[in-house]
């Protein structure tokens, strides 16, 4: 899988991808991340991404002509399955997008800043629209980072268990179910005797109905 990011502040993104799963992903060849900064297709000498909505208003717009330039550019050179804009008014992130978008090949992600991108760009070239919740960050750099863990674990290959993916929370619309490891009794408090498939299973429907309920079928 490649995923190609694009923003105002890419160095805000480095970190994630050089630790953990994220990295070993990357060493394996399983994931490509690619940044790029929207500056280097800016307009005129001062490498001008943003300016003044038109008709007036408070704050400052991401422009239509860098951002066309750069998918464009990307475009040219390989096919895309998406181009997502991380923005608070696009489809809540879940395990289901997650899933969706594991198996795609080509990715490129495009992160808002100020008050958000002139819509032309959403008209001429993305396909889908995805907010990690219902809240306004600074820009769309974390929510990227945070969309791409999720996708990238699911890679075959990135996890050394892969069926561990398939039992976590949100995989079959429950949340995880009480999980315990050594020693058996602490401070009094006893793991329980029969650790059965279906008493995990009635634990994490009751877990569910308590949490999150709006969840189940």
């Amino acid at each position: 899988m490649r995923i190609d990011i694009i923003s105002v502040l890419p160095e805000l993104m480095e970190s994630p991808f050089k630790a953990s799963i994220l990295k070993r992903a990357v060493e394996k060849g399983l994931a490509e991340v690619h940044f790029h900064q929207l500056r280097d297709w800016s307009v005129g000498k001062h490498r001008q991404v943003d300016d003044e909505p038109y008709g007036g208003g408070a704050g400052m717009v991401m422009m239509i002509e860098p951002i066309d330039k750069c998918i464009t550019d990307l475009k040219s050179q390989r096919d895309y399955d998406e181009v997502i804009y991380l923005t608070p008014d696009g489809e809540t992130l879940s395990q289901k997008i997650a899933n969706t978008l594991s198996i795609k090949q080509n990715l490129i992600f495009l992160c808002g800043h100020y008050k958000g991108i002139d819509q032309r760009v959403r008209d001429l070239h993305i396909t889908r629209e995805i907010s990690i919740g219902d809240y306004v960050l600074t820009g769309g750099e974390l929510a990227a980072c945070v969309l791409a863990d999720a996708v990238i674990r699911l890679l075959p290959g990135v996890l050394n268990d892969e069926q561990s993916a398939l039992t976590d929370s949100f995989q079959d619309n429950l949340l995880s179910p009480p999980i315990y490891t050594r020693p058996s009794e602490y401070k009094g408090l006893k793991v329980p005797e029969i650790l059965i498939e279906d008493w995990l299973h009635e634990e994490a429907v009751r877990i569910t109905q308590e949490k999150r309920p709006d969840i189940l079928d």
